[in-house]
């Protein structure tokens, strides 16, 4: 619930403002994106300082160090006690980016921008599961997709809009996302705490104590066979896809530029179409069928598409035919992919103590190996060209395919209170006290 005056908002109105964390998010990497060859050309910086820029970013590194800290963070003192903070460093980043002059300035900005975002988005993620109806849980689940889609094609239109301006229209992007980061902010300091959170919490404290279980809960999410069973199917999914999405994210303007030989307009036109390809097909995908129909199917569906997409962009000339198709299966698919079922997998099948720990966890290592990736993209494509680098993306791809669609669960229509029970059979303690 979130309280305003003597106003209240609850159900999708509460989902919707705590799903801005994506939109945040996204806004973020595109707004880098879109103005990387501009801050290329004022800064003069060479292809090692944009792989730096793009690694220590909301995309990559930065994301993935405030994920492990939010997650932790979040398990120990509450879903809603990250949305007094976060935001708030959010936009200490936003602004040293905003007015930034120099590369230091730029690169300290980018870094806490990263932990910023990457902190709220397990808090993100849990909170709308937790809270959501189990029979509508991918619907809300999808909120956050459809923010995190929304972002990156309004922040798109705005850089086309701005484009004029130069750098300038880049910085005025930014105070955009500081405005709708401090709107966020003030909603959310009425949030009521999970539910499910504070039922685990009594219960932990009316055993031994809960920094007892903290500890012996993170010892859990590894020595429990289901935990390993869910982090390899998840981690396995989300990594490959986004190495390739993730790169994709930062570079695409930038291939479109360097290696399509378009204009910075031109590339950022192409990049508000694919995501409002993304906002349609999450909307009337993901949200309407992900609860009522195959997610195993929906899943290969749109991983397939995603791989039809990168052999095109790989392999055929690169016109304007190839780039609209491209565009529109990489777009498309992107709104039911990997990252939407990320997203609810990911709070189905891990119990509530430590959801969202878990969450944080593996949004590290999967935004550490997008740092990794985008850190050398950028020489690979100077040195060895863009095919060999597209080869990569392709099996990248191929490799989240084949694990989604052998691992996918059953957890379509059940509570997370059911699926705990389902999945682990009987108390967690007791469970600790065999592995011991």
């Amino acid at each position: 619930m979130v309280k305003i005056g003597s106003r209240s908002t609850t159900g999708w109105k509460a989902t919707i403002s705590v799903a801005m964390a994506n939109y945040i998010e996204a806004g973020s990497i595109i707004a880098a994106a879109s103005s990387l060859s501009l801050w290329q050309a004022y800064l003069h910086l060479n292809s090692v300082a944009i792989g730096l820029l793009s690694a220590l970013s909301a995309n990559a590194f930065g994301a993935a160090v405030g994920a492990l800290l939010g997650g932790y963070l979040c398990d120990k003192y509450g879903r809603k006690f990250i949305y007094a903070y976060d935001l708030l460093l959010y936009m200490l980043g936003v602004l040293l980016i905003a007015f930034s002059f120099n590369l230091p300035m730029l690169l300290i900005g980018t870094i806490i921008t990263g932990i910023a975002v990457g902190a709220g988005v397990p808090a993100s993620w849990t909170y709308i599961a937790e809270e959501a109806p189990h029979e509508k849980r991918a619907a809300h689940v999808g909120t956050a997709q459809l923010a995190w889609s929304t972002g990156p094609a309004l922040t798109f239109l705005l850089a086309v809009l701005l484009a004029p301006l130069g750098l300038l229209g880049s910085r005025i992007i930014f105070i955009h996302l500081l405005i709708i980061a401090f709107i966020t902010w003030y909603i959310r300091q009425g949030l009521s705490e999970s539910t499910l959170w504070k039922e685990e919490q009594e219960k932990a404290e009316n055993n031994k104590g809960a920094q007892v279980v903290s500890k012996r809960s993170f010892k859990e999410l590894f020595s429990l066979k289901m935990n390993r069973q869910a982090l390899f199917l998840l981690v396995g999914i989300y990594l490959f896809w986004n190495l390739t999405a993730g790169a994709m994210g930062y570079f695409m303007p930038y291939i479109y530029e360097h290696v399509g030989g378009l204009s910075n307009v031109q590339a950022n036109l192409l990049q508000v179409l694919l995501w409002g390809l993304t906002v349609a097909t999450t909307f009337f995908v993901f949200m309407k069928l992900g609860d009522k129909y195959s997610r195993r199917f929906l899943f290969g569906l749109g991983a397939v598409m995603g791989i039809v997409a990168w052999l095109l962009l790989t392999f055929a000339a690169m016109n304007w035919f190839t780039l609209f198709a491209f565009v529109i299966l990489w777009g498309s698919a992107a709104g039911f992919g990997a990252q939407a079922f990320y997203g609810l997998w990911a709070s189905e099948l891990f119990p509530t103590k430590y959801r969202a720990g878990a969450q944080g966890f593996m949004y590290f290592v999967v935004r550490t190996g997008i740092a990794i990736w985008s850190f050398l993209l950028p020489t690979i494509m100077d040195t060895l060209g863009f095919q060999v680098a597209g080869i990569v993306m392709i099996i990248f791809l191929v490799i989240h395919f084949i694990i989604g669609v052998i691992l996918a669960p059953d957890t379509q229509g059940k509570s997370l209170r059911d699926i705990e029970r389902e999945r682990f059979g009987e108390e967690l303690s007791d469970l600790s006290k065999k592995q011991a």
